[in-house]
């Protein structure tokens, strides 16, 4: 019978059906990070337990890393004590752990694929909500809690409800200015933040299959924000050029093996889909959030929504809103200063999201009132853009260039918001609260418009800002 990714993947890593009607999924890569394992830890060693197989754990630090200064012991209490029980744990149970001093740390999902530890067919999990972004390149990603994390490190299964899946088809070229960002911010904004609850995302059309793989990690990495619990991209060509050579992806013989095996777990082309989403690809347009989550968001050149003009059940939350924001019904985000320029994260901290903000404040200046910093993802992507000289153009421009880490998407380190500062971020949440500061406004967007906001000190339309570039 005819089977999509996520029925082929969870098929073949099926340990048994539960009473409950739940699945035992056996995972195939444990990722771990400083935040989520020290209870996790804590609670195997209470029932005198190890880790079941540490060679299929990996362990990086990245949500509580400072990215300006990054000598130990952090000046951060709990930071430090939360890295060195990560050391501790990882060195008593045989877990690999890729730290500064490794030259290859870095945010949990940038270094993943980067080192080719993500690869298609597999089912992945990590205590981090934005695991989905491993689905880019085919798997089954899962994010868990610290209980379920204890579980995977304990006996490398999960238990998990049956998905659905929705096929989501992007279709068409995207216009001038428009990036992987505005296409799930636009998916996110037609679905609903909770569209997907109890939905597998497949993303897919022409549109899907012309991206990058870092393009199509930025669309997977936000499924969760849509209330889907996997989003995927089958694999492709594109998919094994980017693994090809990869540290720890097959090598040789072996990987043109993994190759035709990989191709045979993508969907086939009469699987059955419970739900089918179709979006005409030039329809979209830069997009920023205006409002307290990701579904929030508007066209760059559209007004902000009126609640009297909204259905009923609707009209509490845009209220709400637009009095946390500051912002008017019916104005428009364009023009909205901003204090602060974030360009980072997992969502966008790769290199060609280095390199697209670059493209775009090369020969300019950061504006006098705004501070701007830049984040790479990983420490390979900070040495690779110091290669290209990318560095030097965003500090010209009057950017932080900074250390590898999570930075100012969550603020669990230094970098935070101040006060009722708004900030242009690269990032994917816009909680109350979620950049350091309870009253702190953060504005969604591509990379490219968070580096042409800092230039202009305010959101301006991207296709305006580099018309003719």
């Amino acid at each position: 019978m005819p089977a999509t990714l996520l029925q082929k993947v969870w098929d073949a890593h099926t340990v048994r059906k539960l009473p409950n009607g739940q699945t035992q999924l056996f995972i195939g890569l444990h990722l771990i990070h400083e935040v989520t394992t020290p209870q996790a830890f804590d609670m195997l060693r209470a029932r005198g337990w190890h880790v079941r197989f540490p060679e299929r754990t990996i362990g990086t630090v990245d949500h509580i890393v400072p990215t300006r200064d990054q000598r130990r012991p952090f000046l951060d209490v709990m930071a430090e004590d939360m890295f060195a029980a990560l050391e501790r744990n990882c060195r008593e149970e045989g877990i690999r752990l890729f730290d500064m001093s490794t030259g290859s740390q870095g945010i949990v999902h940038v270094i993943g694929p980067e080192m080719g530890l993500t690869q298609p067919g597999m089912t992945i999990a990590c205590g981090d909500s934005h695991t989905s972004t491993h689905g880019a390149l085919g798997a089954v990603a899962l994010g868990i809690g610290t209980s379920q994390v204890r579980d995977v490190l304990a006996s490398q299964c999960l238990a998990m409800e049956p998905l659905r899946v929705r096929r989501i088809r992007v279709r068409g070229r995207l216009g001038r200015g428009v990036y992987a960002k505005d296409v799930i911010l636009e998916i996110i904004r037609r679905l609903g933040v909770k569209g997907g609850v109890g939905y597998a995302y497949e993303y897919a059309g022409d549109t899907i299959e012309r991206m990058s793989m870092e393009e199509r990690m930025t669309i997977c990495n936000m499924s969760i924000e849509g209330g889907a619990r996997v989003g995927y991209v089958n694999p492709d060509q594109v998919t094994f050029d980017y693994l090809r050579g990869r540290r720890f992806a097959p090598q040789g013989d072996d990987f043109e093996k993994a190759c035709r095996w990989w191709a045979g777990m993508a969907s086939d082309p009469r699987a059955p889909y419970d739900d089918e989403v179709e979006i005409d690809a030039a329809s979209i347009r830069p997009t920023v959030t205006w409002g307290i989550n990701p579904g929030q968001s508007v066209y760059v050149d559209e007004p902000l929504p009126s609640p009297s003009l909204a259905a009923q059940s609707d009209r509490a939350a845009i209220d709400e809103a637009l009095d946390f924001m500051g912002l008017t019904a019916g104005s428009r985000i364009r023009g909205t200063r901003i204090d602060v320029a974030f360009v980072g994260s997992c969502t966008n901290g790769r290199l060609s999201d280095l390199r697209e903000a670059a493209r775009v404040i090369r020969g300019r200046h950061v504006a006098p009132h705004v501070r701007a910093l830049v984040v790479p993802g990983s420490q390979p992507v900070r040495l690779a853009a110091e290669r290209e000289g990318l560095d030097r153009v965003f500090i010209e421009a009057g950017f932080d260039w900074r250390g590898a880490g999570c930075s100012m998407c969550l603020a669990m380190n230094p970098d935070k918001l101040e006060g009722r500062e708004i900030c242009a971020s690269s990032s994917n949440r816009n909680f109350k609260g979620r950049q350091g500061s309870p009253t702190g406004r953060t504005l969604l967007m591509s990379p490219a418009m968070v580096a042409a906001a800092a230039v202009a000190g305010e959101v301006v339309d991207i296709r305006e800002f580099v018309n003719g570039d």
